[in-house]
């Protein structure tokens, strides 16, 4: 309950409130909330204040607005913890989700300048370049650009990649995937994003490079995605 005597400003104890309720489940992703004047009448204070905890709430992702219909409970945003290095099929699995890849295409090219850089190959050297859409219960997460040198991963196929890549290459190559460095910077969907994962030209995105590399320092593979911001956040264990 809102306690007005208390030190703690009361928008936040009505945001803290609110994020107990989604927290726990009593509010489920796709519920209304009551507006602004109802929570005010509720609980006895400003509409001012109202709107400040939910504004606070919408910045966090734990609400989202609809123009003319009202404020409702956002989609949990999935974690991908950045300490430890697993597949996109792996880490749905981990948590509980149904993974899923749409493929785009799957060919071979001869690599650019820049792939051949990541790859540490000769330019137009032959690379498979998978383009697929990542999906965590069958709803789109990332517009994925997959870049693997074919003269390292020899065998790759269409099925393979739509099954599980890393597993490909270390339960039947037996190679050891070992590491990976990414960078990450955000951005805004453009028209080719917007419509791969079902979200509005300009939504926020976040753009995901990353070089993946055997145990003997082989980069293995060169990955650039579009993740949904709203539906993905990224977290770190640091150690001092």
């Amino acid at each position: 309950m809102i306690k007005k005597d208390s030190p703690i400003p009361i928008y936040y104890q009505l945001q803290e409130l609110l994020k107990d309720l989604i927290e726990k489940g009593e509010l489920k992703p796709g519920d209304s909330i009551p507006t602004e004047r109802e929570y005010a009448e509720k609980f006895q204070i400003s509409r001012m204040t109202v709107r400040q905890a939910l504004t606070q709430l919408v910045n966090e992702g734990y609400l989202h607005r609809i123009q003319g219909k009202g404020t409702f409970v956002a989609e949990r945003k999935i974690e991908q913890p950045l300490y430890r290095l697993r597949s996109f099929t792996e880490d749905m699995e981990t948590r509980g989700l149904k993974p899923g890849s749409h493929l785009i295409s799957f060919e071979i090219i001869p690599a650019t300048s820049q792939i051949a850089s990541q790859l540490d190959i000769q330019e137009y050297g032959p690379v498979y370049e998978i383009k697929r859409i990542r999906l965590a219960d069958d709803v789109p997460m990332a517009l994925e650009s997959s870049y693997i040198s074919a003269n390292l991963i020899k065998g790759l196929t269409e099925q393979i990649v739509k099954e599980s890549v890393y597993s490909y290459i270390e339960n039947e190559l037996h190679l050891q995937i070992d590491e990976a460095s990414q960078v990450i910077e955000s951005s805004i969907a453009n028209e080719v994003d917007a419509k791969f994962l079902k979200v509005k030209k300009g939504s926020p995105i976040m753009l995901i490079q990353q070089q993946t590399f055997l145990k003997d320092g082989t980069p293995v593979e060169y990955v650039k995605s579009s993740y949904r911001a709203d539906r993905y956040k990224f977290m770190i264990k640091m150690k001092r």
